[in-house]
């Protein structure tokens, strides 16, 4: 009996050892041995950069910071906008599309550097089909085509078709401003300026901020913004001319559309939205989607944003549809008017 139950208690000293010496292996190879029922890391256990194409002061760096502070404020981690401004979003583009696809960088878009970019630019080293992952869209607007009054060419310009006179008494020589290169607020420009047989001089800037600043100091005549120009347009400021949308918005009632004054069909927008690189863990983009959806159903939030757009929130499978719907009409768009990038 002796010899028996010294050979069960060698036996079991031998599997013991086995058991260590597999675990010591698969703790050598980064493996986690976890007893039953520990849960994974609970995403996010650090800070999260949200990485942001335009300049500080334009309508999607203030909507990321009201997002990531919402994000923040739930989740319990600092999300950290970082300002990557240039070549039309298409830098911070390359920076998110080769980032660690777990979760800690996320990019605040517009719809130019998505849906825009691949059509006007043949060398982007980005796909936003391959490289991004659709969480959801923040907020979708209008464009409101602007001119500050106090601008000496500006004096008798009280509306579209006033602006298109003196485009066409001017050929080439009006500067306008816009956000960049092929960006939707040149592009609306130069559709506008197709309809109506006239050519304007473009002025890039880089983002709707610094565009709106060159439209106040005078550097430029017009130029077509987002619904953040609301109070300028209410000051006294600047001037509306038209809306971009088929319809009228509800910021700016007594301003016409493009289409009411002679251009019918005329529609242009924009939206802004979160990605993050393809192969983020789709539970990650679950939790991305249910706090930022939470967050622009939230009365305070959604106040926020309003002053800047409509909010909207799609779902990660209807915000990859619309974007490649808009994809093929903005290609359309940019064929028939004959746009080209600079």
């Amino acid at each position: 009996m002796r010899d028996i139950w010294c050979g069960r208690r060698a036996n079991r000293g031998r599997e013991i050892s086995s058991v260590r010496i597999i675990a010591a292996a698969l703790t050598a190879f980064g493996l986690v041995l976890a007893p039953c029922g520990v849960r994974a890391e609970v995403y996010p256990s650090r800070p999260v950069k949200m990485v942001v194409g335009f300049a500080p002061g334009g309508v999607i760096d203030v909507v990321a910071r009201i997002v990531g502070e919402r994000l923040a404020s739930k989740l319990g981690k600092p999300f950290v906008v970082e300002n990557r401004s240039g070549a039309n979003g298409m830098l911070a583009a390359d920076a998110v599309a080769t980032a660690p696809p777990d979760g800690y960088t996320i990019f605040m878009s517009n719809s130019t550097t998505i849906t825009l970019n691949p059509t006007l630019f043949k060398n982007i080293s980005y796909n936003p089909e391959r490289d991004f992952a659709a969480v959801t869209t923040v907020i979708s607007g209008p464009l409101v085509l602007v001119i500050n009054p106090e601008h000496p060419l500006m004096a008798n310009v009280k509306s579209l078709p006033d602006l298109i006179a003196l485009a066409k008494s001017k050929p080439g020589e009006l500067p306008y401003g816009s956000a960049g290169n092929g960006n939707i607020t040149q592009i609306a420009m130069e559709l506008l300026s197709n309809r109506a047989g006239v050519q304007m001089l473009h002025i890039p800037y880089r983002g709707a901020a610094a565009a709106q600043v060159a439209t106040l100091g005078k550097e430029v005549v017009a130029t077509f913004d987002t619904l953040g120009v609301v109070p300028l347009v209410q000051s006294g400021k600047l001037r509306a001319l038209a809306v971009s949308s088929p319809e009228r918005t509800p910021a700016l009632p007594d301003v016409p559309t493009v289409a009411e004054q002679g251009y019918p069909g005329f529609d242009v927008a924009f939206w802004s939205g979160v990605f993050v690189p393809k192969a983020t863990p789709a539970s990650v983009v679950e939790i991305l989607h249910r706090e930022i959806v939470n967050a622009a159903n939230d009365p305070a939030v959604q106040a926020r944003l309003a002053s800047h757009g409509t909010v909207l929130t799609l779902s990660p499978a209807g915000f990859s549809a619309k974007i490649k719907k808009e994809t093929a009409e903005l290609a359309d768009i940019v064929a028939k008017a004959g746009i080209k990038s600079e």
